[in-house]
């Protein structure tokens, strides 16, 4: 069963959620962001697999609606609000248990780029490029950017990106690991949608025990990780979903791990 509601999607264990529309410059949408976080915090009730996340028009999303910004009185607090409803919607792509995919086409600039940061795979095409853009109209990052890009492209990295406001394109992105590879524009959503589904019919307990891992890694030390990777890694080998891949190997057949999600 196939369910729409404006800015969300969802088919078959797949979340779709568009970030930006094409109105405004396909400028961030609050109401994507508003609706993305109901849908991703009812994720684990909708039996959820993957997300992806898209942007509706010509670019994924090109960062805030500035022409909004100065239509308003009080523009620090007309700011503040929206980066603190960006902020929850990135909470809760960070707790969502499924993986993340990202289909970035066009320009990912300002909160657009912080999005895809926070993608487990982001896929671009050779159109593709990305800003941090904040310092063009004199903001400093949110939605997480001075945290996360230090952490993919490294701290020296990071300052001169976002001190002289880089334009990164494709093969750039790609070869600092913000873009995880490139497709052929035109196949760009199908591609992002064929990965998603792959995701949802695989061992999806282990993919978010992979998730809170990576997640975690950056606040502990190698001993304390691998502590964590023992623990995690025998719950495993006794999950259904452990023994329904080490049962396929042994049995040379391919796992069915849907079996065990309706189990």
């Amino acid at each position: 069963m196939t369910t729409s509601h404006t800015h969300i999607t969802s088919d078959a264990g797949v979340l779709s959620i568009s970030v930006a529309t094409a109105a405004r410059g396909t400028s961030l949408s609050a109401t994507g962001l508003a609706q993305g976080v109901d849908a991703l915090y009812g994720a684990g009730r909708d039996n959820i697999g993957a997300v992806v996340l898209v942007g509706e028009g010509a670019n994924f999303c090109a960062g805030g609606d500035v022409r909004a910004f100065a239509n308003e009185p009080d523009r620090g607090e007309f700011v503040g609000d929206l980066a603190h409803l960006f902020h929850h919607f990135v909470r809760a792509i960070i707790a969502i248990q499924a993986p993340v995919v990202a289909a970035v086409n066009g320009w990912a600039a300002g909160a657009g780029m912080s999005i895809v940061l926070h993608s487990d795979i982001a896929l671009g095409s050779p159109s593709t490029k990305l800003r941090p853009a904040y310092p063009s109209i004199g903001f400093t990052p949110d939605g997480g950017m001075s945290w996360t890009l230090p952490r993919v492209v490294g701290l020296a990295r990071a300052r001169e990106i976002l001190l002289t406001d880089a334009v990164l394109n494709a093969d750039d992105a790609v070869r600092l690991g913000i873009l995880s590879r490139l497709v052929p524009e035109e196949q760009l959503q199908n591609e992002a949608m064929r990965v998603a589904r792959s995701l949802v019919s695989g061992p999806t307990a282990a993919y978010a025990r992979i998730r809170e891992l990576l997640a975690e890694s950056a606040e502990r030390s190698l001993v304390e990780q691998l502590d964590a990777e023992a623990a995690a890694i025998a719950i495993a080998a006794n999950s259904l979903t452990g023994v329904e891949g080490v049962n396929a190997f042994i049995e040379k057949r391919d796992p069915d791990f849907n079996v065990v999600a309706r189990c």
